[in-house]
């Protein structure tokens, strides 16, 4: 029976299949790259932010088209890199949670974007240090060789490099850089790059002003001009080896930043991500502020490859000249490591909507890498147990969540003031609300069913 519902469906998610331009002819099949940087908002020069050096990645947003509304389908790198890599929303499939702990292999007709690929003649690389001494002293712009999916996969990839491809091929490569993830680049990006003026940074009205916020996000952003120095480096070889001008290149997040309040979150800082795109066919200087999805960077592919986008696919072709663009953004969060939750949002142009399915669990539940990693986090609870927050730094260390809430991005960008209950904003509510149904019922979310606790504990701590 054809319901408002389903009518709503048409307008979000199916259109996505049923609207798709055929793939893009092109003389010569362009090679492909995704530069994959870990766990980054948008905070690079090139975006507005103000005390951060970025130079290579500016050059290449100038020499192609920056998208300014870009999300990933996950606030966390498994999840999110399980459906960038089938084009299918996590949630759909089994792989919304980090990380699965019975891993199977990806149910039918959900595929590999890399085998789609191979079928249409692309040598698929997983770009990685290769195994001589030599080249693993070259990891940085060699990428990590980070897969990280939430099932098992069978020779994803046919090689570590593109140099490894026959003659006449053209390539496919995905390659990760890690530094923006906590880990050793952030020291890295501090010895390697110019220093963060700490006393001129703007936090966030949801931060304390306090020296280790301070001094924790001056790191992130230090972090991120090494990721900038090495993604210079992958592009400089692309010109030296001449094949610049046949690679279509995407860079873009797998999730939003590592800090407290980003990362596993559905907030902007946990899922939105800068992505730039050039190459063959792509408008130079451009910028385009349309919703994007990264399901869309696996369908652009696919159609810059030649390849027809199939209909089980959640994302478009956003580089067609005959392009619908979105009107929706949906994105999933579910258990990280031992934290578990669910929790599922909607956006349009300018509100977000994120449904809280645990509200009783706060959003700073026990996560011990967030606790080991996060020093604003501990930081944060520390403070609010001493009740020195005031009352937008505490909400995000409340006891619990509201089941719902929204929010005007645009009149406010940091996600502070819930109009959930707001009496003028019910029809918005009901609207989004709906919305979000209609997309869990159509993807058949895989986040009802609930993991047994105990195969999490014992995964994670062993059997006592």
């Amino acid at each position: 029976m054809l319901t408002r519902r389903s009518c709503l469906l048409g307008s979000t998610l199916a259109s996505a299949a049923l609207a798709q331009p055929g793939p893009r002819a092109a003389a010569k099949q362009p090679n492909i790259l995704w530069i994959l940087s870990e766990d980054i908002s948008p905070q690079l020069a090139c975006y507005g932010e103000p005390l951060i050096q970025t130079p290579n990645l500016d050059r290449f947003a100038a020499q192609g088209t920056r998208f300014t509304r870009a999300y990933t389908t996950a606030p966390v790198c498994s999840a999110s890199r399980s459906a960038l890599i089938t084009g299918q929303y996590q949630i759909s499939f089994g792989a919304h949670n980090h990380r699965t702990i019975d891993k199977k292999p990806l149910p039918s007709p959900v595929r590999l974007v890399t085998d789609r690929l191979r079928e249409a003649g692309y040598f698929t690389v997983l770009s990685a240090p290769g195994a001589s001494k030599k080249e693993n002293k070259q990891s940085g712009s060699k990428g990590s060789g980070k897969t990280d999916f939430n099932f098992e996969a069978r020779n994803p990839f046919d090689g570590y490099d593109w140099s490894q491809r026959p003659a006449g091929r053209p390539f496919f490569a995905q390659l990760s850089l890690q530094e923006s993830h906590k880990g050793y680049g952030w020291p890295l990006g501090r010895k390697l790059t110019p220093r963060i003026d700490q006393s001129k940074l703007k936090l966030p009205p949801y931060y304390p002003d306090h020296p280790v916020a301070r001094d924790e996000y001056a790191n992130y952003l230090e972090a991120i001009q090494l990721v900038d120095r090495y993604a210079g480096e992958v592009l400089a070889r692309l010109d030296q080896e001449g094949i610049a001008e046949n690679t279509l290149i995407f860079f873009l997040g797998d999730n939003g930043s590592c800090q407290f309040r980003g990362k596993q979150f559905l907030y902007e800082g946990g899922i939105r991500v800068p992505l730039l795109v050039r190459g063959p066919g792509v408008a130079k200087g451009a910028v385009r502020d349309n919703l994007v999805s990264s399901l869309d960077v696996t369908a652009s592919t696919l159609a810059a490859a030649g390849v027809a986008i199939p209909s089980t696919l959640h994302g478009r072709d956003m580089l067609a000249a005959n392009r619908t663009p979105r009107t929706r953004i949906f994105a999933a969060r579910d258990r990280c490591d031992t934290a578990i939750e669910r929790m599922r949002c909607v956006v349009d142009s300018r509100y977000k909507y994120i449904r809280n399915f645990l509200p009783g669990i706060p959003y700073m539940q026990p996560n011990p890498y967030k606790e080991r990693e996060y020093p604003t986090w501990n930081l944060v609870k520390q403070l609010h147990a001493e009740g020195k927050l005031n009352a937008v730094q505490s909400l995000f260390a409340a006891p619990s969540k509201p089941v719902e809430e929204l929010y005007d991005l645009q009149a406010d960008p940091h996600e502070v003031a819930n109009l959930a209950t707001a009496a003028e904003q019910q029809t918005r509510l009901k609207s989004m609300r709906g919305e979000l149904d209609a997309w869990l019922t159509e993807v058949g979310d895989y986040g009802v069913r609930m993991e047994d606790p105990v195969a999490i504990y014992e995964n994670y701590f062993g059997r006592r």
